[in-house]
């Protein structure tokens, strides 16, 4: 048996959509390339993306959209790859898709033709995929030398692609991470982003009711606001207007929901005391919410204040300032987060400072290359993460 290593010009870590898309990238260009996953298949966190349909891009990226210590690290790279170029590879593999909110594109079918594109592409390209792949040791002398439950292997151009903390049941780690630090980059500090918010126990007593019930909200943090849905939960609240907040918010920070996005509270109960007047207060409110909502938010936010029996006619201005005040900033504190359990993203990673915005290499380690959710860029809620993936693979795939 052959002792020597097997050598290659690229070895890719990770078979996720930033270490496919480097991949095939770099085959593309006829560099040899092998690519080394540590689970049984490649795009297992693409196949569980978007409900199983993958929210494969966003046609309305721009780098507001995500976060960094540095926002203007991610510039380059979106500004060299955009969305629609992904969505040029989809349509030529005649996936059809579908806009589900203002930009945000998903499959029709299955996000299992996503990946099948993907491992195409490499197959075309002739990347070499090896899958259930344990790495014991990486070591860099005039090459890059890695010890693996498969064999030895070298490369000139070692490419990071291990992802982040979210999901654990995937089979994420911090190997990127603990890979970073051994080659003396710096590694910010790792939290759960787009990720439901837990409640403290007295307060679940009351709002576990409404487990399954869904509003269309205005949720702020001190220092953004998300329109969207949110989702009470047997833990808590979650829905999309949540995870989005959840990646900005800090622990003992307050979260304000407007019930009434669309209406002014006011307008409407002065609406509803001239068209009902002898309508009570909770019926009112639970022509609006649902009957379940309206009990508890009478009993919880009103209890003292506002009897949920008044009728409109009968409202005086103060309690009707009291009720809307109540609708149009419903505050609470959360316990925490559900954590990397349920998370879609980790926020935090490698200090975009030690690495190249236009390669993706590292600045003190030549050869080796930092991309997708390893890095401190994380998108928002909505194909943002996906596009990301794509573009930091396709600029380090340019050069390796």
């Amino acid at each position: 048996m052959n002792s020597e290593p097997t050598h290659y010009d690229v070895i890719v870590l990770g078979g996720g959509a930033a270490g496919l898309m480097c991949a095939l990238t770099a085959g593309q260009r006829g560099r040899r390339v092998l690519l080394l996953e540590r689970a049984n298949r490649i795009g297992k966190k693409i196949l569980m993306s978007g409900g199983g349909r993958c929210n494969f891009t966003n046609l309305n990226t721009t780098p507001a959209n995500f976060i960094s210590a540095n926002p203007h690290f991610c510039k380059s790279a979106l500004a060299r790859y955009s969305p629609w170029e992904f969505l040029a590879m989809v349509d030529r593999h005649e996936i059809p898709w579908h806009e589900k909110g203002p930009g945000q594109l998903f499959c029709d079918q299955s996000s299992k033709e996503i990946v099948a594109m993907l491992a195409s592409e490499c197959n075309q390209a002739r990347v070499e995929i090896r899958t259930k792949c344990e790495i014991s040791s990486v070591d860099r002398g005039q090459t890059f030398a890695l010890a693996t439950s498969l064999g030895s292997f070298t490369a000139d151009s070692l490419v990071v692609a291990t992802g982040g903390l979210s999901i654990p049941r995937m089979g994420a780690s911090d190997f990127g991470h603990r890979l970073a630090r051994q080659f003396g980059l710096d590694v910010l500090p790792l939290r759960a982003g787009l990720v439901p918010f837990t409640l403290a126990p007295k307060a679940l007593e009351t709002w576990e009711q409404l487990s399954g019930v869904s509003l269309d909200v205005s949720a702020s943090a001190p220092a953004v606001t998300f329109r969207e849905n949110m989702l009470f939960t047997h833990r808590g609240l979650s829905g999309p207007a949540i995870l989005q907040l959840s990646s900005y918010w800090l622990p003992g920070e307050a979260v304000s929901l407007n019930l009434m996005p669309e209406n002014n509270p006011m307008d409407w109960l002065q609406e509803q005391r001239q068209t009902r007047p002898r309508q009570t207060l909770v019926n009112a409110l639970a022509q609006s919410f649902s009957k379940r909502f309206a009990d508890l938010f009478c009993e919880y936010c009103l209890a003292g204040k506002v009897s949920p029996e008044v009728t409109m006619a009968e409202l005086t201005n103060e309690q009707m300032q009291t009720v809307v005040q109540n609708i149009s900033a419903f505050t609470f504190y959360p316990n925490g987060t559900e954590g990397y359990r349920t998370a879609e993203v980790t926020l935090g990673g490698v200090n975009t400072d030690n690495i190249s915005s236009k390669t993706m290499e590292t600045k003190t380690v030549p050869g080796l290359y930092m991309i997708g959710e390893v890095l401190d860029v994380t998108g928002q809620l909505g194909g943002y993460n996906f596009q990301w993936a794509c573009v930091s693979g396709w600029c380090a795939g340019q050069v390796v």
